[in-house]
């Protein structure tokens, strides 16, 4: 069937615009003018500003500037694109119209259209609800982009990611709590050290996210302070004077979250300051989930060839042409993951440096980025932790093989017998293959009470004791 479309009208003049789209002028405009990279932004994005435009016209319509009518007619179309029920019909590339102009006109032409059929009217027909004058009243894209992007990242990350790395930090405290009593060869340069416990070290790898997730959890508070009423560049022009309170307040009750004005209404439209600090705390879960992605990829290496301490779920078959090989696919999967956040987390530095005098207009690339690497680090670490983590098991013959060849332990020896004669030690037991232990004995350097008191595993992981 061939395309039907609407001819409408904004301030430039006439658009077609097909007829069964609830988006309007601006908005195909914007379809024309960016055909950049399909990318559109999130679902998590879209449900902000569909809270935006609810909270707006509640309060606009509490001071007495919107009938009830037409109130009641946009927060019911902006509560179906909170729902996701129009996702399909915000259409505008990531890379738009600066400061996200065009994603602003996009939700008040929807909702604007989907409240004229609310009301009795139709598509296209401006007269009873108007996406400008009435759907965007009070507000500019400058302060609710930025809200927007403040309220998508604090649902984001309490809902999604904060729960994720609970839930990996959860399950490593319980391996390392099991694995307490496996003793095992540390290694630092990638070379045999002093003796750990298995339980220690991976009680490290939780402390790690242990640290970074109270860091985000301090780090999102910061966006509680939404500047909605600020309007073009602060000073809240052609808002009634109670709007910023009611509409921050409404924000709140919708959210659940303890949403605010903040301090400096001006600092807020100049700048994104809290983004940037929570973006980085991203940024810094990564490198440190990175690193134990590549921790159980040595210590599950092998089978054979490697270190083969740990042996983690087979979940699918690791090549196309070696039977029977098995990869660390999920850790490889958090290592690129990770490489991905960091490339979001340059990109949203780059762009939120990039504001100039009164307003920031990178912002869709700040929204678009921020809100994906927080995406796709929770969704990994729910697979991570599904997938290998939960699964994960310990081959304890092996590893304490390996803390009993280690000429590492000849360290132990220090107090009884000095660094110098230690060093002699190891270098014997590495060149025979003897263990130091064996070593000790025949030389005669300690009396059996002595090395057994002085290469006693349990006690080396134990110095406080």
């Amino acid at each position: 069937m061939e395309q039907q479309y609407r001819v409408s009208r904004d301030s430039l003049g006439e658009v077609r615009v097909p007829e069964e789209a609830l988006w309007g002028p601006q908005t195909q405009r914007a379809i024309e003018n960016f055909p950049i990279s399909g990318l559109r932004l999130p679902r998590r994005f879209i449900r902000a500003q569909g809270i935006i435009k609810w909270a707006a016209a509640r309060a606009n319509g509490e001071v007495g500037n919107l009938k009830p009518d037409v109130q009641q007619a946009i927060m019911q179309a902006a509560d179906e694109v909170i729902s996701g029920q129009w996702d399909s019909q915000f259409v505008v590339d990531v890379y738009q119209a600066g400061a996200g102009t065009s994603q602003n006109m996009n939700a008040n032409e929807v909702i604007a259209n989907r409240a004229q059929e609310i009301l009795g009217g139709h598509r296209g027909d401006v007269s009873l609800v108007h996406p400008n004058d009435q759907v965007n009243m009070a507000q500019s894209t400058n302060d609710t982009i930025h809200v927007a992007i403040h309220i998508a990242g604090a649902e984001a990350m309490h809902d999604d990611l904060i729960p994720s790395v609970q839930a990996v930090e959860d399950t490593l405290e319980e391996k390392a709590k099991a694995w307490m009593g496996i003793v095992k060869s540390g290694r630092t340069h990638l070379q045999d050290a002093v003796p750990m416990r298995l339980g220690q070290e991976v009680g490290g790898w939780a402390g790690a996210l242990r640290y970074w997730r109270q860091t985000l959890q301090e780090s999102v508070t910061k966006l509680y302070a939404i500047g909605l009423g600020g309007n073009a560049v602060g000073t809240g022009i052609n808002a009634h004077p109670e709007y910023k309170a009611r509409a921050v307040k409404a924000v709140s009750e919708k959210t659940g979250l303890a949403f605010r004005l903040p301090d400096n209404m001006f600092a807020f439209i100049q700048n994104m300051d809290a983004v940037l600090e929570l973006s980085g705390a991203v940024r810094g879960l990564a490198t440190a989930v990175g690193k134990i992605a590549n921790d159980i990829r040595l210590l599950s290496s092998g089978p054979r060839t490697g270190l083969a301490e740990l042996q983690l779920p087979a979940v699918q078959p690791g090549s196309s042409i070696m039977p029977g090989k098995v990869n660390p696919v999920m850790a490889e999967m958090m290592n690129m993951i990770c490489y991905q956040v960091l490339g979001c987390d340059a990109t949203v530095q780059a762009a939120v440096g990039g504001a100039q005098l009164e307003l920031n207009v990178m912002m869709p690339v700040v929204a678009f980025n921020l809100l994906h690497e927080i995406s796709i680090m929770a969704h990994g670490l729910d697979a991570l932790n599904r997938q290998a983590l939960k699964g994960l098991e310990v081959d304890r013959d092996r590893v304490t093989g390996y803390v009993e060849k280690s000429t590492a332990i000849a360290t132990a020896l220090n107090p009884y017998i000095g660094y110098d004669r230690a060093a002699v030690v190891a270098k014997t037991a590495f060149a025979t293959g003897k263990t130091v232990r064996e070593v000790v004995r025949e030389e005669g350097l300690l009396d059996e009470t002595e090395l057994n008191q002085a290469l006693d595993l349990e006690r080396l992981t134990r110095p406080e004791e």
